[in-house]
């Protein structure tokens, strides 16, 4: 599959086979019956092979045109003496498998299994997954007095290139098990059917397990993610990829029962208790509550970073962390968080905010830079939105940019329109990968403007994706 035909061969066998089986009957005597065999054939042997390597359910509409024009194209041709339906009683029939087998294809394109770009930078990139827990934080969502705060951090780092043929990591998990139930987490915390999204297990990412780290003994900048409400750490996949490859640790962070599903190390899964109430000063105050626990989850994983670098907690990483050069980063309720968290924190030296509305409730000053990426703002955008996230930017001892893209919506930022529907309401306008990659161009502008020495303001960089605005200490 690539990201523009979202089929394998296969299936487009499939389509094509059976596209030809049901329009055979209107062919002229001389081709009719070797065509209406060959497409048998290859439907036949076509469908089989998906039925053993795994059929996905976009192409049930098609085997269903399949088998319905099987038995009236074929037994015909068999006889001596071929009766075929009259063309008024055929005609109907024809009209009924096209449109199942045109089904196929639309489904795939509008729910297509997610094929990630491949990464620009340098490096390759590899991925681990640690558990953490911070023994001094009881667990707020369980009344068990001697529940620790556990978080899941998966890490994306620049590695050496990988021999040939080595696995590459499947997207949501770290096994097909875990991926599927996180897959269908997603699906049942969005309200739609599982099969829906049964692609995302099916994908496989740039990153794989077990990659030794670069050489060269250079010490990584560090990303901390936290995904949206419900979301979960892999999520924004493209985007830490792309940063990995460009010499960024990239951490993201599953948050336990607020993210749809967690998988814990030994197996036990955590399903999200996030719901909304409808009241909206209740909802707000839930999200104030739920935006705190990953400030302080942020905050926690940022202190582990030491105990990695050192070798303590064991891993590919030992001695390449800079520890010192951190930044904090989330989408939606998670930039929120990451927000929050830089004035919690003086630790972090940079924060963005991929579309987050901030939901701290007594937003205090911070010294840290931050890049607030937003969606394109119309008539159903919350009025509060741009109001408060200026005031908050305008509590940063730093530079603060606020880049509005143009064509975008608040899932645009994500890796959702690799696999949602392209719909402009959902995921914007722009081409499916457009928006994953300005997302990213612009994080590496700023990143490389704050986390590394002499690379400059990164404003003339940001305003080519979009409208800029600029906030400096001591500004308007």
């Amino acid at each position: 599959m690539n990201a523009h035909v979202p089929m394998s061969l296969c299936e487009i066998l499939l389509v094509l086979g059976t596209f030809v089986l049901v329009l055979a009957r209107w062919l002229p005597p001389r081709p009719r019956r070797p065509a209406t065999l060959a497409a048998a054939a290859v439907a036949v042997l076509s469908g089989s092979v998906l039925g053993i390597v795994g059929l996905r359910w976009q192409m049930v509409p098609v085997l269903v045109g399949a088998a319905v024009a099987l038995p009236f194209a074929v037994p015909p041709l068999l006889r001596r003496t071929a009766r075929r339906a009259p063309w008024w009683l055929a005609l109907p029939g024809t009209a009924v498998c096209l449109a199942l087998v045109a089904a196929g294809p639309a489904a795939s394109w509008a729910l297509p299994t997610p094929v990630f770009p491949e990464p620009t930078g340098p490096f390759a990139v590899g991925t681990s997954v640690l558990d953490l827990t911070d023994p001094a934080r009881p667990e707020s969502a369980t009344p068990a007095p001697d529940d620790r705060r556990t978080v899941v951090a998966q890490f994306w780092y620049p590695a050496r290139k990988p021999a040939a043929g080595t696995p590459r990591a499947p997207y949501l998990g770290r096994t097909q098990r875990e991926a599927r139930v996180v897959g269908d987490a997603l699906a049942d915390y969005s309200g739609l059917p599982g099969f829906l999204l049964d692609g995302l297990p099916r994908a496989r990412t740039h990153a794989a397990y077990g990659l030794p780290v670069a050489d060269g003994g250079e010490r990584f900048p560090v990303v901390l993610f936290s995904p949206g409400l419900g979301g979960v750490r892999a999520q924004n996949t493209f985007w830490a990829e792309e940063l990995a490859s460009h010499g960024y640790v990239v951490v993201g962070l599953d948050h336990p029962y607020d993210s749809a599903a967690v998988v814990l190390a030994d197996g036990r899964t955590i399903r999200t208790q996030v719901r909304a109430t409808g009241d909206d000063a209740e909802d707000e105050r839930r999200a104030a509550g739920w935006t705190a626990v990953r400030a302080a989850d942020l905050s926690f994983v940022r202190a582990q970073l030491g105990r990695i670098h050192s070798g303590e907690i064991a891993g590919p990483l030992t001695g390449r962390l800079d520890t010192a050069r951190v930044a904090a980063a989330g989408h939606s309720l998670g930039g929120g968080a990451a927000l929050q968290a830089a004035h919690q924190d003086r630790e972090f030296a940079a924060v963005i905010d991929l579309d987050g509305f901030p939901h701290d409730p007594a937003p205090q000053p911070f010294r840290q830079p931050v890049l607030a990426l937003t969606q394109a703002i119309g008539p159903e955008t919350d009025p509060d939105y741009l109001p408060r996230l200026t005031r908050v930017l305008g509590l940063s001892g730093a530079t603060a940019y606020r880049l509005t893209v143009p064509r975008t919506a608040h899932l645009t930022f994500t890796d959702a329109p690799l696999y949602l529907p392209p719909l402009p309401s959902l995921v914007g306008s722009l081409d499916r990968t457009e928006g994953p990659r300005v997302t990213a161009a612009a994080s590496l502008a700023f990143l490389d403007a704050t986390l590394r020495d002499g690379r400059g303001d990164p404003a003339a960089a940001l305003s080519a994706y979009g409208a800029l605005s600029v906030q400096r200490p001591g500004g308007p």
